[in-house]
């Protein structure tokens, strides 16, 4: 299947690179290669992308629509950028994107098994050579280990009830497909609050996804080794789609804006830790009412920006 995706905030994240013609830049996440595709047309012959990817389809993708001796593809874990860099042949960075979570096309090939819309086998799976499955979390985690995901990773008010409700139904026969889960969930909200927020099992798939995926772990560390990897006056761009997310962009980027430990009594730093970034973003980048009638999957997009200092 061809694999779409639409980029979303994409001239509001390139343009926040201030991309240089001869810069080395960082897709962090290629996906459908939108992002990376406008970063190169800015670029003169000796700019590079590097585009990291876990996904076979995204990487497959990028090297049959773009053809282009500047792009350098890796398959890896984007937490793992300073690998990436340095296969890349560089120990120095312009620019650094992130755009968080799934694609479209995950989403869009059922048999991918991230949508609570199309039936397939349970998977969700970002990179499937991985050996952690939906399928495993579903019928193997504990009820309590369940909950928590649920409530943590999705923000589930009813995470409880739905945890018990699965690990009740799998007694009888191992849940398989994403229909047969999204069914289960949905019957344990209930009914006059089933529909808060879009569909009942949302909140769920997302924090299976996020534990299949390892998702929200790799963000702080990711941002970090990005940190270390900026010249001076080079940006790092993250694109979240929910809280999770969100908040821990923005406290990674606080801490590497204001690092200092000291106790707010103190009348003088003694640390000696010095800011590293400044935030461009003090409050994130938005998509346009245009954006949000053209993608609906650009709701809950936000953009925050930090550069090297």
């Amino acid at each position: 299947m061809e694999f779409n995706h639409i980029s979303v905030l994409l001239h509001e994240t390139v343009d926040s690179l201030e991309v240089k013609p001869d810069g080395i830049y960082v897709d962090c996440t290629l996906g459908g290669a939108g992002h990376t595709s406008l970063i190169l047309s800015k670029l003169g012959p000796n700019g590079r992308v590097i585009g990291i990817d876990r996904d076979d389809d995204a990487l497959q993708n990028a090297k049959e629509k773009i053809n282009d001796d500047r792009l350098i593809t890796v398959k890896d874990n984007f937490e793992n950028i300073a690998s990436a860099v340095e296969y890349a042949g560089f120990d120095k960075v312009d620019g650094i994107l992130m755009d968080l979570g799934v694609s479209s096309h995950q989403l869009d090939v059922a048999e991918r098994g991230f949508s609570y819309m199309k039936d397939a086998p349970l998977d969700m799976r970002m990179d499937r050579t991985a050996s952690l499955t939906a399928y495993e979390v579903v019928n193997t985690y504990s009820e309590r280990e369940l909950s928590r995901i649920l409530k943590e990773y999705g923000e589930e008010r009813f995470a409880s009830k739905i945890a018990s409700c699965i690990c009740t139904k799998r007694q009888e026969t191992p849940i398989k497909t994403t229909l047969e889960l999204a069914e289960i969930i949905t019957s344990a909200i209930p009914q006059k609050f089933r529909f808060d927020g879009g569909n009942p099992a949302k909140r769920s798939f997302q924090a299976i996804r996020i534990e299949v995926n390892s998702e929200l772990e790799a963000i702080p560390r990711a941002i970090q080794a990005g940190n270390e990897l900026l010249s001076v006056g080079g940006r790092m761009s993250i694109i979240t789609f929910h809280s999770l997310e969100d908040r821990l962009v923005k406290n990674a980027f606080q801490k590497l804006e204001r690092p200092c430990t000291c106790p707010t009594d103190f009348p003088v730093c003694v640390c000696g830790k010095k800011p590293s970034v400044r935030i461009i973003t003090k409050k994130p980048i938005l998509p346009t009412e245009e954006e949000l009638e053209m993608n609906s999957r650009s709701h809950s997009a936000k953009l925050r920006v930090c550069e090297k200092i």
